[in-house]
């Protein structure tokens, strides 16, 4: 009689159970739904590459935030950091470029001339800390600058690449400690205060990635032109 009773006992709360265990799974979920489970390493990369591109994304802390979230979501914290990490080499080295075969006209455009004095000296007196400090700290520490003017100063491609990764390392590296080790905690209390807004929170930060991107390719064309007819009529 007791053995019945514990059997039919258990048998009502296994579907309660297992139904409660898919409901969480799904509030889960639903914190970064599609997107950041679809983008993956290969979209972190390609917002690295942005992030420290001529025309930055106009959302300082993009790779940051993704590269935090993709980890929460149990991404492999070693490739999605390396990702980061390439992505942002390579949109460093396109940034150093643009100042190297003629940045200065953007630079002028982009740094006040109260700062860019500063930034010119520091940048030629310590060409390697310049580059790293920057790349190291997190917004609103600018990037670009410094980039630009060690490729406006003639900064050694290896050298300017050295600074820049060895930053990017320390900085991504930590990034992803964190979103292993306490990114649960992070997705726990979102899924509990703000599940019910992530759809439009999501796509909000969506839209404008978006459009920052479509933004700054306009932005980084429209400067290829002014600097070609600048050299026109020089």
């Amino acid at each position: 009689m007791t053995v019945t009773l514990a059997r039919k006992t258990a048998g009502a709360i296994a579907p309660k159970t297992s139904a409660a265990t898919r409901a969480a799974a799904r509030a889960h979920l639903s914190l970064m739904p599609h997107w950041l489970v679809h983008l993956g390493a290969l979209g972190l990369f390609a917002v690295a590459v942005f992030d420290s591109s001529p025309i930055p994304l106009p959302l300082p802390g993009s790779t940051d935030l993704l590269l935090l979230l993709l980890v929460a979501h149990r991404g492999n914290p070693f490739a999605l950091a390396a990702c980061a990490i390439a992505g942002s080499a390579v949109g460093g080295y396109l940034t150093w470029k643009t100042g190297f075969t003629g940045g200065e006209a953007l630079l002028r455009r982009s740094v006040p001339q109260r700062f860019r004095s500063r930034l010119e000296h520091w940048a030629s007196d310590h060409s390697f800390l310049s580059v790293f400090v920057s790349a190291i700290l997190p917004p609103p520490v600018p990037l670009t600058p410094f980039l630009l003017a060690a490729g406006a100063l003639k900064v050694r491609r290896n050298r300017f690449l050295v600074a820049l990764v060895s930053a990017r390392l320390v900085r991504y590296g930590l990034i992803a400690w964190a979103g292993a080790t306490y990114g649960r905690t992070v997705v726990r209390w979102w899924t509990h205060n703000l599940a019910a807004w992530s759809d439009v929170i999501v796509w909000t930060f969506v839209a404008m990635l978006a459009g920052g991107m479509v933004y700054g390719i306009w932005q980084f064309r429209r400067q290829k032109r002014l600097e070609a007819g600048e050299r026109a009529f020089a």
